[in-house]
Order: C-alpha cells, then sequence, then structure tokens
C-alpha cells in the first residue's frame, strides 16, 4: 500500500479531505482481527505455507480499491481450526464494512475474504517441551 495514492473524498468550504488507502487498508484489517474465530492476516503463501501477521501489520493482508465515494476490500485471512468458516468470513465481511463507512463515509461495494489457511491449536506435549 502506498500512503501517497490518496482519493478525494469530500470537499468542504475550506479545501478537500483526503483519505489514504493505508487508512482504509488500517481499518479493514482491526475490524477484521476484532471477530472470534479468525486466527490472523495473511501475508499470502510464502512456500506452500500461509504467513500470519501480527497486529503490527494490520494493512498487510488487505488491499483496497479506494474511489472518489466508494471502496472494495479484498482481506486475506486464516482461521482457527472448529471455527465455521463461511461464519466467520460472514462476520468479518459485516464488521468490515460498518467499520470503513461509519469511520470514512465511503461507501463499502464489497468485502471480499480469501481463507488462505487454517490455524491449528499446539498439542499439549507440545508446549510441555518448550
Amino acid at each position: 500500500m502506498e500512503v501517497t495514492n490518496l482519493e478525494e473524498t469530500g470537499r468542504t468550504s475550506l479545501g478537500a479531505i483526503r483519505i489514504a488507502n493505508e487508512v482504509v487498508a488500517v481499518i479493514a484489517g482491526l475490524a477484521a482481527t476484532e471477530i472470534d474465530g479468525l486466527a490472523g492476516m495473511s501475508g499470502g503463501i510464502a512456500g506452500g505455507f500461509a504467513e500470519m501477521l501480527g497486529r503490527k501489520n494490520l494493512s498487510k493482508g488487505v488491499r483496497v480499491e479506494v474511489g472518489e465515494k466508494e471502496t472494495a476490500v479484498d482481506i486475506f485471512v486464516i482461521v482457527e481450526y472448529g471455527a465455521k468458516i463461511p461464519d466467520v468470513a460472514s462476520r468479518v465481511q459485516e464488521n468490515v464494512k460498518h467499520a470503513i463507512e461509519s469511520m470514512t463515509g465511503l461507501k463499502v461495494l464489497e468485502v471480499n475474504v480469501h481463507v488462505q489457511g487454517v490455524s491449528f491449536p499446539e498439542a499439549k506435549d507440545e508446549q510441555r517441551v518448550k
């Protein structure tokens, strides 16, 4: 994401209001990580494994296209083992849409959730060894 890529979302008597794509991506990433059943954001597939990103990289694993008054979002996630993937994905879509629309005033056209992997809990025996 380039911070220099700004889109004009409003004009007031004092001037223009512009929101960077990075800002929308961070809002989407934070809203997605609030959902139970989501293990984390995915930075993509590296060497056959989905790379899981921590909270410091909220805009990673999120791709946005911001227009003058609308936006579309692609989110790449890793779901916790045992969670119902369609339910988690649906809650992510709703939360991301609500967060972006309420914070920026942009209309969210679509939120595409790409499930890149499943996170398995560590076995108790493995935890004892560590």
